[in-house]
C-alpha cells in the first residue's frame, strides 16, 4: 500500500502571525539596504549631461550633502547616477550596529530576557535579596563573554574585507584626477578646470563605509608579518583569489618586472617579490590617511611614464575603483569590479578569463573586446577617442549568465553591443594574456559575484533552538509554582486576618495587606524559584563550545602538514550542529578536485598502457644520441636554469594547466610503451606513432617556449594540456603553433615536422567529438644538429612516397561518437571490441576516456569538402545544420588508434568519505558550474553515483513550455514513482496540468539502447541530474518547486549543473526551509560563499580557489576527507555531550527548586528559603557544576577509532536521539522524584522524631542541610551514572562537588558569629553526630538513583542499542579491528541479540559483496605485462555487476549501463575558436589550390624521405599505407577511400 502521509511543499503553511515570527531574522534587520536596481548610462571623459540633476540650482555652494550630491549652477543630482563604492564587505558589524545587534541576537534567547527581567525586579528593594549588581552580574558575564567572542570573529571578518579592498589595481588618472572631501565622497572637476588633453572621470561615487580595523594594531600588523614570514618559500600559501598582492608582470616597454598582483591560483614560480603591505589607515578612516598611504608605499606608483600631458596608469586600491574609471588588468590578474574590455595584448583583442571562482569550471573562457574600443590601449589614446563615448547599460542583474549593454558613440551615433562576451566579471582571473584595458561598469554591491552572495548570517545552533521550548517549560512550571503560592497564600492570608492572627497585625497598610500580598508572592515567587531555568546553564555551554573548538584545532588527524593547516573552529556555538547533519551540499571544483588532470592510461592497438607510478615532480628528459628519450633517466623534462639540452635533443616540453603550479606536473611514464615504440618495425610501434602524433596535434593548446628551452602549454581546457604533455612525454613534442602552422617533434629525429591546419571542427555537447584537418608540409631543421645523411630504414626506403601535400582527418571524442564513424573492417570491429574491454576497466577506475581515430583524405575529396563546408557556414538558413552535415560527411570511416584514460585528480581520500558519508545515512548533493557530463563523471569517480543508479536527468525550459523543466519531473514521477500519485496530491498545482506537454519526443541514436519498461526498476536505486537552466524555473514557480522537492526526496544523490552562485544557495533554502533538515555547504571559492552562508553549518576549504569561502564560514578545513572526522567523530562527541549536559543541567536544577517547593505545603506558602541562602547561590557554581562541565568536555561513548569504522552509528544524532523534549522530559520527572525522596524522607525523618539525644526540637537548618547534601551527592553521582566513560577528569569532575559541600558544611558551620554572621553556626555538631544525618543521606541518594539504575540495567541487557553492544565489544576486545567490520557475523553474534540487526546487517552484506568484486576485478589482461595500479583494489568505487541506465527526460533517449566516463571541458562558442575558424577559412579562400593528383599536368613533389613518428608514416602510401599502419589487416583491405595512384 503506498504511503499517504503529507507531502513536504515549499510554500509556508504556519498562520501569518506565526510565520512572520518565525521568519524573523536579525541580519534582515541591519542588512545593508540595497537600492532598487535601475538602468545606468556611464560617461566617459565628459561631464554629466543636466537631465542628470534633479532640481535647479537656488544658492547651492555646491557641497555634497547626506542626501544626494549638488553641483554649483545645476542642483542636485539624481540618486541613481550615483554609483556604489567598490567596497566588498562581509562582516556584520560596524562601530555602531555593534552593541544593538549583538544584544538584539543574544537576546533572542527566552532565557536571557527572563534573567534580565529577575535582575530588575530585585533591584526593588520589596523583593531584593542581595546586592542588585550581584544579581545582573552572572548575565552581565554571559553577555559580555558572548560579545568578545562575536567581536573577534568579526574583526577577522573585518580583516579579510581589508585584504581584500586593499588589494591593487591600475587605473588612469589625469593630471588633475580626483580627491577624497572629508565625507568620503568623490569630488571631481569640472570641465574647464581639465587641462585640454586631460583625462577625467566624472561619474560619482558613493562614500565608503568606515570600519574599526585601522585601529586594531595588531591587525594593521598581521598582513605585512604574514608577507614577511612567507617570503621566499616554495609552500606559501595562496591568497583569496579577491584578495590581491603584488606580482611581477613583465613590462611592456624595456622588459623589466613590474609590480603587478597575486591571484589566489596563480604560481608560485611566476611569484616576484613581495613589496611592502600598504600601512592601515589611521582610525576614522579619513582622507588623510589614504593620501598618506599613497604617498608612502606603492599606491599612487606610476606604472609607465605619462603621456605628454600627465595622463598615467596610477597603482590605486580595490576599494577606490569607481564606475566609468578605465583600468589596466595584467596576466594572471584578478579584476577588481565588472569591466567592459576595451583591448587586450593580443591579436584581436581576445584575452582568457579562468572562471572558476563564478561557475567553477576549470577551463579557460575567452572573451574580445567591444569593437568600437580595441583603439583606447594606452592613456594617450584614450584622452584623445574615449570623450564623446557612453555606456548604456541594463539595472544590475544576478543572473551570472546575462549582461545587455551598449557603447554610444554620441557624435556619430554608432552603437556596439555589450554582452558578457566583452565582460570581464569581478572573481574572474585574467591568464594567458600580457594586458586587457577595460572600463569599469559595475562596482561593489553591483557586481554579479557580490550580488550572488548573500549577508553574513548569525546563526544558531539547533540544540540551542531546541532549548528555547524547553526553556518555556520550565518558564511555565515556573509560573504554575508561583501562582500556586500566591493564590494559596492569599487566601491562607485573608482568612487568618479575619481570624485575627497575631501574624498578620501590621497587614492594614498599602503595601501589606493580603489583597496585594498575593501579588507580592507571586514576584518572590519568581525570585525564589528563578533556578528552574539556570543562568550558569548559558555559560556553561559557553565554555565548553570554546573548549570543543580547541578540541578540533588540536586534533593531528585533520592537521595538513604539507601547508600547515589545522581545522578551525570559526563559530563557535555550531560544535553540536555538526554531530546532526542530515544533507551535506559540496561543489565540486577544488572541493572534491585538485583542478589537475592527469594523464593516467591509454590503449593502443589494443594494448593497455597504465603507467609507471612516479611521484609529482619527478619529471623525465631525453637522453643524448638515444633514438627514443629515456624517460626513466634523471634529466629533468623542464630543465632548471642549471640544465643545459644537448645539441642532439631540444628541451623537451611541459604543460601545466593554469589552475595547477608548473612544480605539481605529473609526467606519464610507461617502461613497456618505450620498448614497444623502440620496435620500428612493428604494428606495435607504428599504432603508437599514429596515436600520439594524432594526441599531439589535435588541439587548439597554445606552445610558450621559455628562454631556458623548456615549452609550457597553454589550453582552455585542462584536459587538452593534460593530453598534449602527455605526448610530449612519449616524445611527441608538439612545438608550437605559427598561425596555421603547427610544428611536430617526433623522438627518432631532430627535424621539426610541420603541417598546415586547415579546418578545426571544434567540440560541442551535441557532437561530443573535435578534429583537425592539416597538411603535411616540409620538414623544417629543429634546433638540435639534424644530418641531413642520417641512414633511412629499409622499410621505408621501400615505401619513399611523395608525401607532402597529404590531408589527414585527425578526431577525438567519446567512445561511442568515435565507434559508429568508424571504417567497417575486420580489423577495425576487432580493435573496438578489444578497446571497448579496456574503456570498461577505466570507467571502473572512474577515468575519464577519450577516443581517438583518423583517416587520410585525397585533394579532390578535400577540395570538394571544403568548398561544401565553406557554403554552408556562410548560409543564410540553418547555418549551423549544414555545417555539422559537412563536418559528419568528413568524420567517417576513421581508423581507430586507441583510448585515452585521464584522471580529474581528486583530493585524496574523496571517494571513501562520501561512501562512508553516505552511509552514515547523510544525503550528499553536489552543486557545481560544470556542465552535465563533467559532473556525472565526477559523481561516478567520487562515488557519488554508483554503477547500478538509474540516472534522471532534468533540463528543460519555462513552465507553458514543450518539454518544461515541469513537464520533465511530472513525466518522471508517473513513470517511476506512478504508485504515490505524487504530482496530483501536491500543495501547489500549476494553472493548467501539463499532461500533454509532458509527453516526451523519444529520439533514436546507433549509440543508445532504449530499454523497456523495465527501466528506472533496477535494484541500484536513483540519481538526480538537473541542470541549471531547469532550476531557475524549478525554483521559481511554486508547483514546480513542490515537484522538485518531491522528486528528489525519492533519489539517493542529486547532482546539480550548471548552476549560479545564488541558485547554490536556493538549493540550500529548498532543503533547509521546508524539509526542517540539518544542512553542510561546503566549498573553497567564492562562488560557494552564499551556499555557506545559506547552510545551517559552512565548511570552508583552504585550497586554490583561495580563502573567501573559509572566511565566510563556520568551519575551514584543508582537505575535504577531514569531513569525515569532523562530522562523525567531533560531531557525534560535541552533540552526544552537549545534549547529555543540558539535560542533566536541567535535571540538577529542578531538585534544588524541587526541595524549595515542597517546603511550601510548611510554611504557608510563603515562598520562603528551606535552606541558608548561601547554599542555593553555590548551587550552580560548585556543588553542581563540574560533573555537567566534564559530561561537555571529556564524556564519550565510543572511541574516535570505532566511530570512524562506523558511520552508522552517527545515525543516532542525524535523528536526533540524545536531544529534544523526550529526553527532557524524562530528565526532568526524575528529578522531581528525586527531589519528593529527599525533601519528604528527611523531613518526615527529622520531625516525627527528633534527632537530638536532648529531646529538643530541631531547627530548620539543621534538616534543611542535610536535604542539600543528600541533593548535591545525588545529583553529581546521577550525573555520573549518566556518562559513558569514567575517564580520572570525569571521576574528579563526579566528587568534586561532593567533596566540597561536604567540607564547606563543615568549615561555614564552625565559623563563629564575631567572624561572620551565619544561620548555622553550630550545626556541624548537630549532623555529623546524628545516625539520622548518616542514614538518610545513603537512604535518599540509593532510593533516588534506584529507578535509574535499574531502567539502564535493563535497557543495556536485554534492549540495547548498537552504540551500546558496539561499547561492550569495545571494553570486551580492546583490539578488534574494526576496519573489517563487515566481515564480521553481525546477524549471528549473540553480543547482538538481535537488536542490531537492522542496522549492521544489509551493510555489513553490501560492503561485502564490494569487496568480492573489488578483490576480482580487473580480470587479468594477457596484453599487458603489468597488474593493475593500486587504485584498482582500493574501495573507492562501487563495482558492482548491475548497470544502472540513463533516462534523458528532455529528449526520452535511455541509454543502459552507467556512464563510461567521457567528458572534455571546452568553451563552446567561444570568441577565440571563432576567430580561429574565421582566419582559417579566410586562409582557405586565398590559398592557391593544390593541383589534383588526377591532373597529369600537375608538376611531380619533390621526393621525401619518411620518417618515423609523424604523420606522414600513417598514409600517403602509393600501395595502401593504411594497411602498413594497422597491424593485422590485409594490404590493400581499407574501407576507407585510398588516395589515387600517381
Amino acid at each position: 500500500m503506498p504511503s499517504r502521509s503529507k507531502l513536504p511543499t515549499s510554500t509556508p503553511t504556519k498562520p501569518g502571525f506565526i510565520q512572520k515570527i518565525s521568519s524573523f531574522s536579525v541580519e534582515d534587520l541591519f542588512a545593508r539596504k540595497r537600492r532598487p536596481p535601475t538602468p545606468r548610462s556611464v560617461y566617459l571623459d565628459a561631464p554629466l549631461p543636466d537631465e542628470a540633476y534633479t532640481t535647479h540650482a537656488r544658492g547651492l555652494s555646491g557641497l555634497f550633502g547626506k542626501r544626494g550630491v549638488h553641483h554649483e549652477g545645476k542642483g542636485k543630482l539624481g540618486r541613481e547616477w550615483v554609483f556604489p563604492s567598490n567596497q566588498n564587505i562581509t562582516s556584520k558589524y560596524t562601530v555602531i550596529t555593534f552593541l544593538p545587534r549583538n544584544l538584539l541576537e543574544q537576546f533572542r534567547r527566552v532565557a536571557n530576557c527572563f534573567f534580565l527581567g529577575i535582575a530588575i525586579l530585585q533591584f526593588f528593594p520589596k523583593f531584593s535579596t542581595i546586592s542588585p549588581g550581584l544579581v545582573i552580574l552572572p548575565l552581565l558575564v554571559i553577555v559580555v563573554l558572548t560579545a568578545i567572542k562575536d567581536g573577534y570573529e568579526d574583526i577577522k571578518r573585518h580583516q579579510s574585507d581589508r585584504r581584500v579592498n586593499h588589494g591593487h589595481t591600475h587605473v588612469l588618472v589625469g593630471p588633475h584626477h580626483s580627491h577624497l572631501l572629508p565625507n568620503g565622497l568623490h569630488q571631481h572637476h569640472g570641465e574647464d578646470e581639465v587641462p585640454e588633453g586631460g583625462y577625467a572621470n566624472h561619474n560619482h561615487t558613493e562614500a565608503k563605509e568606515r570600519t574599526f580595523v585601522p585601529g586594531l594594531p595588531q591587525g594593521a600588523q598581521l598582513g605585512k608579518l604574514r608577507f614577511r614570514k612567507k617570503q621566499g618559500k616554495a609552500d606559501t600559501p595562496a591568497l583569496d583569489p579577491d584578495v590581491v598582492a603584488p606580482r611581477t608582470a613583465p613590462n611592456e616597454k624595456d622588459g623589466s618586472a613590474r609590480v603587478g598582483l597575486i591571484d589566489g591560483g596563480g604560481d608560485q614560480a611566476q611569484r616576484g617579490p613581495h613589496p611592502k603591505t600598504p600601512p592601515i589607515a589611521a582610525p576614522g578612516g579619513g582622507p588623510g590617511a589614504t593620501n598618506q598611504m599613497e604617498e608612502e608605499e606603492v599606491v599612487g606608483e606610476e606604472d609607465d611614464e605619462a603621456d605628454e600631458v600627465g595622463n598615467r596608469w596610477k597603482t590605486t586600491l580595490w576599494e577606490d575603483v569607481r564606475v566609468g574609471d578605465f583600468v589596466k588588468i595584467y596576466n594572471n590578474e584578478a579584476f577588481p569590479a565588472d569591466l567592459v574590455i576595451c583591448s587586450t595584448s593580443e591579436d584581436e583583442s581576445v584575452c582568457f578569463v579562468e572562471t572558476k571562482n563564478l561557475d567553477g569550471e576549470t577551463n579557460l573562457k575567452s572573451r574580445h573586446a567591444v569593437p568600437e574600443l580595441t583603439h583606447l590601449v594606452d592613456p594617450a589614446s584614450i584622452a584623445r577617442h574615449a570623450r564623446g563615448l557612453r555606456l548604456d547599460a541594463e539595472a544590475p542583474d544576478v543572473n551570472m549568465f546575462r549582461l545587455n549593454a551598449a557603447v554610444v558613440n554620441e557624435q556619430t551615433g554608432v552603437k556596439s553591443p555589450v554582452d558578457l562576451g566583452t565582460m570581464l566579471l569581478r572573481g574572474t582571473v585574467l591568464r594567458n594574456t600580457k594586458w586587457v584595458v577595460g572600463i569599469v561598469l559595475y562596482t561593489g554591491m553591483d557586481t554579479k559575484i557580490i550580488m550572488n552572495s548573500g549577508v553574513t548570517p548569525s546563526k544558531r545552533s539547533k540544540t540551542e533552538r531546541q532549548m528555547d521550548p524547553q526553556v518555556f517549560i520550565n518558564l511555565a512550571i515556573l509560573a504554575v509554582m508561583c501562582v500556586f503560592c500566591a493564590i494559596t497564600g492569599y487566601f491562607l492570608e485573608r482568612n487568618a486576618y479575619k481570624n485575627g492572627s497575631y501574624w498578620t497585625f501590621w497587614d492594614d497598610r498599602s503595601d501589606d495587606n493580603p489583597e496585594i500580598n498575593g501579588l507580592f508572592t507571586f514576584f518572590n515567587g519568581l525570585i525564589t524559584f528563578q533556578n528552574i531555568i539556570p543562568i550558569s546553564l548559558y555559560i556553561s555551554i559557553e565554555v565548553v563550545r570554546t573548549l570543543q573548538a580547541a578540541w578540533i584545532y588540536l586534533d593531528k588527524e585533520i592537521y595538513y602538514k604539507p601547508t600547515g593547516t589545522r581545522t578551525m573552529a570559526r563559530s563557535w556555538n555550531l560544535s553540536d550542529d555538526l554531530g546532526q547533519i542530515q544533507y551535506i551540499f559540496s561543489d565540486k571544483t577544488g572541493t572534491l578536485t585538485q583542478n589537475k588532470m592527469i594523464f593516467r592510461e591509454c590503449s593502443v592497438g589494443g594494448k593497455v598502457y597504465r603507467g609507471d607510478e612516479q611521484p609529482l615532480d619527478e619529471p623525465s628528459g631525453g637522453a643524448p644520441h638515444q633514438p627514443v628519450p629515456d624517460l626513466s633517466s634523471d634529466a629533468p623534462l623542464k630543465p632548471t636554469p642549471s640544465t643545459s639540452s644537448t645539441a642532439d635533443s631540444p628541451p623537451p616540453a611541459t604543460a601545466t594547466d593554469e589552475s595547477a603550479a608548473p612544480d605539481q606536473v605529473v609526467h606519464f611514464h610507461d617502461a613497456q610503451l618505450l620498448a614497444d615504440l623502440q620496435a620500428h618495425d612493428s604494428p606495435q610501434s607504428r599504432a603508437l606513432h599514429g596515436f600520439f602524433a594524432t594526441l599531439a596535434l589535435c588541439h587548439t593548446a597554445l606552445a610558450s617556449e621559455h628562454e631556458d628551452g623548456s615549452i609550457e602549454y597553454k589550453a582552455q581546457s585542462p584536459d587538452e594540456a593534460a593530453l598534449v604533455q602527455a605526448a610530449a612525454d612519449v616524445g611527441f613534442v608538439f612545438r608550437g603553433r605559427d598561425r596555421n602552422i603547427l610544428r611536430l617533434q617526433t623522438p627518432f629525429s631532430d627535424v621539426i615536422e610541420e603541417f598546415e591546419l586547415l579546418h578545426v571542427l571544434e567540440f560541442t555537447s551535441a557532437r561530443k567529438r573535435m578534429s583537425v584537418i592539416v597538411r603535411k608540409l616540409g620538414p623544417q631543421s629543429g634546433s638540435g644538429s639534424a644530418e641531413d645523411g642520417e641512414e633511412k630504414d629499409p622499410e621505408a626506403t621501400d615505401m619513399v612516397v611523395d608525401d607532402e601535400g597529404q590531408v589527414f582527418l585527425l578526431s577525438k571524442g567519446a567512445d561511442n561518437i568515435i565507434f559508429e564513424r568508424c571504417a567497417q573492417n575486420e580489423h577495425n570491429n576487432d580493435l573496438k571490441a578489444q578497446t571497448d574491454k579496456d574503456l570498461e576497466l577505466f570507467a571502473n577506475e572512474g577515468l575519464r576516456t577519450l577516443c581517438l581515430g583518423y583517416r587520410t583524405i585525397d585533394e579532390e575529396e578535400y577540395e570538394q569538402w571544403s568548398e561544401a563546408y565553406h557554403e554552408a557556414s556562410v548560409a543564410l538558413e540553418r547555418r549551423e545544420e549544414r555545417m555539422e552535415e559537412e563536418a559528419d560527411r568528413l568524420e567517417r570511416n576513421l581508423n581507430l588508434l586507441g583510448a585515452t584514460a585521464i584522471e580529474d585528480k581528486l583530493q585524496d581520500g574523496v571517494p571513501e568519505t562520501i561512501a562512508d558519508l553516505k552511509r552514515a545515512g547523510i544525503k550528499v548533493w553536489v552543486a557545481t558550474g560544470d556542465k552535465l557530463e563533467t559532473a556525472i563523471a565526477i559523481g561516478y569517480s567520487t562515488q557519488l553515483l554508483a554503477r547500478d543508479h538509474n540516472l534522471i536527468i532534468i533540463r528543460g525550459g519555462e513552465f507553458g513550455q514543450h518539454n518544461s523543466a515541469y513537464a520533465q519531473m511530472r513525466a518522471a514521477m508517473e513513470q517511476f514513482f506512478s504508485e504515490e500519485n505524487i504530482p496530483e496530491r501536491l500543495r501547489n498545482q500549476p494553472p493548467r496540468l501539463e499532461r500533454h506537454s509532458a509527453t516526451l519526443v523519444r529520439t533514436t541514436s546507433g549509440v543508445s539502447d532504449l530499454v523497456g519498461e523495465d527501466n528506472g526498476q533496477r535494484q541500484g536505486g536513483y540519481a538526480l541530474v538537473i541542470d541549471g537552466a531547469a532550476l531557475t524555473h524549478a525554483l521559481g514557480e511554486p508547483w514546480s518547486s513542490d515537484l522538485l522537492l518531491n522528486l528528489a526526496l525519492k533519489c539517493n544523490a542529486v547532482i546539480c549543473c550548471r548552476v549560479s552562485p545564488l541558485q547554490k544557495a536556493l538549493i540550500v533554502r529548498l532543503i533547509k526551509d521546508n524539509l526542517g533538515v540539518m544542512t553542510l555547504a561546503i566549498g573553497d571559492g567564492a562562488n560557494d560563499v552564499s551556499m555557506i552562508q545559506a547552510a545551517h553549518v559552512g565548511v570552508g576549504i583552504a585550497g586554490e580557489e583561495g580563502l573567501q569561502a573559509v572566511n565566510s564560514s563556520d568551519y575551514s578545513i584543508a582537505q575535504f576527507r577531514f569531513l569525515k572526522r569532523l562530522l562523525l567523530v567531533h560531531g557525534h562527541w560535541s552533540y552526544m555531550r552537549n545534549g547529555n549536559m543540558i539535560v542533566n543541567f536541567f535535571y540538577k536544577n529542578i531538585i534544588g527548586i524541587g526541595i524549595l517547593f515542597w517546603f511550601q505545603f510548611f510554611c504557608a506558602y510563603s515562598t520562603t528559603y528551606v535552606f541558608e541562602y548561601v547554599y542555593l547561590l553555590l548551587w550552580n557554581v560548585f556543588w553542581t557544576l563540574c560533573p555537567v562541565i566534564g559530561i561537555g568536555l571529556f564524556d564519550r561513548d565510543l572511541d574516535d577509532h570505532v566511530l570512524m569504522a562506523l558511520p552508522e552509528l552517527y545515525r543516532y544524532g542525524r535523528e536526533g536521539k540524545y536531544f529534544g523534549l523526550k529526553p527532557f522530559a524524562i530528565y526532568m520527572l526524575e528529578g522531581i522524584y528525586q527531589s519528593v525522596v529527599v525533601y519528604f524522607f528527611i523531613h518526615y525523618s527529622y520531625n516525627v522524631t527528633t534527632t537530638r539525644t536532648d529531646g529538643w526540637d530541631i531547627y530548620l537548618y539543621e534538616m534543611s542541610t542535610v536535604m542539600v547534601i543528600a541533593g548535591v551527592t545525588q545529583a553529581n553521582l546521577f550525573n555520573g551514572l549518566n556518562t559513558h566513560a569514567w575517564t580520572w577528569y570525569i571521576v574528579f569532575a563526579v566528587f568534586i562537588g561532593i567533596f566540597l559541600v561536604w567540607a564547606f558544611t563543615a568549615v561555614y558551620s564552625a565559623i563563629k558569629p564575631e567572624t561572620f554572621i551565619s544561620n548555622v553556626y553550630g550545626n556541624n555538631m548537630f549532623l555529623f553526630h546524628s545516625a539520622y544525618f548518616w542514614f538518610d543521606v545513603i537512604f535518599t541518594v540509593v532510593v533516588a538513583m534506584l529507578p535509574r539504575y535499574i531502567f539502564k540495567a535493563y535497557k543495556t541487557i536485554y534492549h540495547p542499542n548498537d552504540v551500546e553492544v558496539v561499547a561492550v565489544v569495545q571494553k570486551n576486545d580492546s583490539q578488534h579491528d574494526w576496519e573489517h567490520y563487515s566481515q564480521h557475523d553481525w546477524e549471528h553474534d549473540p553480543a547482538l541479540q538481535g537488536h542490531a540487526k537492522s542496522s549492521f546487517a544489509d551493510e555489513a552484506e553490501a560492503e561485502a559483496e564490494r569487496r568480492r568484486a573489488s578483490s576480482q576485478y580487473p580480470p587479468s589482461r594477457p596484453s599487458s605485462q603489468y597488474g593493475p595500479r593500486p587504485s584498482f583494489h582500493s574501495n573507492r568505487l562501487d563495482r558492482t555487476t548491475n548497470q544502472g541506465s540513463r533516462m534523458d527526460m528532455a529528449t526520452g533517449r535511455t541509454e543502459s549501463g552507467a556512464s563510461r566516463g567521457f567528458d572534455f571541458s571546452y568553451e563552446e562558442g567561444g570568441v577565440a575558436m571563432s576567430r580561429l575558424q574565421s582566419r582559417l577559412s579566410e586562409h582557405s579562400r586565398n590559398r592557391t589550390p593544390h593541383a589534383s593528383s588526377t591532373d597529369v599536368s600537375a608538376p611531380r613533389r619533390r621526393p621525401s624521405r619518411r620518417r618515423k613518428g609523424t604523420l606522414a608514416s600513417i598514409g600517403g602510401s602509393v600501395s595502401g599505407s593504411i594497411s602498413r599502419f594497422l597491424p593485422g589487416r590485409p594490404r590493400g583491405d581499407s574501407s576507407a577511400k585510398p588516395p589515387p595512384e600517381q
